[in-house]
């Protein structure tokens, strides 16, 4: 029986490289995944998903997935989604018809909150009706766990503005709780931040 998986983590956690590490998997098995993103990520191209790590791979936008007929999503033996933050509830809906009706499981990366520690639209409704939920840990500079996504702009902690503000490790950076109340970056973090 098809689930549907929400695999979440602070920046840095390794979710991308780890959703493609799952594709090769898959197609070392003989078996066909369908990589997906959604549009606003522009990052990396179009349509690509890449790590920071440096692994890459083409994909499909999740606004396609939404407009595919079931016989085409019925091509594939999987569906693995990036950036998942950023799906719309109606997106969401779809990923459970996906694995409700059509019994293909639909694993599913990203964020669970922003830099202000606010639910994105699409981590909120994967929270509410996924079948599992596994965080992908990372660590703070301080070595605790990190779950926060601080945004960072010349050395400096941002806790304003809007919430999707597309960037990698120049515009933000993992901390635990305390570190993130406290606005400290660390003395690596900080001195690199300010390039």
């Amino acid at each position: 029986m098809a689930k549907l998986y929400f695999r979440h983590g602070a920046m840095g956690s390794s979710k991308t490289a780890n959703a493609l590490m799952v594709e090769h998997n898959y197609y070392e098995r003989g078996k066909h995944a369908l990589l997906v993103k959604p549009q606003l990520d522009t990052r990396d191209g179009a349509a690509v998903i890449k790590s920071r790590i440096g692994l890459w791979h083409t994909c499909r936008f999740v606004e396609e997935l939404v407009q595919m007929t079931d016989e085409e999503i019925r091509a594939y033996d999987c569906v693995i989604v990036d950036e998942a933050q950023f799906c719309k509830k109606a997106e969401v809906e779809h990923f459970v018809h996906i694995v409700d009706d059509l019994d293909i499981p639909v694993i599913c990366y990203g964020l669970r909150t922003d830099f202000q520690r606010n639910l994105f639209e699409g981590s909120m409704w994967l929270l509410a009706w996924a079948d599992v939920i596994e965080e992908l840990k990372t660590v703070c500079w301080c070595g605790r766990g990190a779950s926060c996504n601080t945004r960072i702009s010349g050395g400096k902690v941002i806790k304003n503005g809007a919430q999707v503000f597309l960037g990698g490790d120049e515009s933000y950076v993992a901390l635990c709780r305390t570190h993130y109340k406290e606005e400290n970056l660390g003395p690596y973090i900080a001195k690199n931040s300010e390039k």
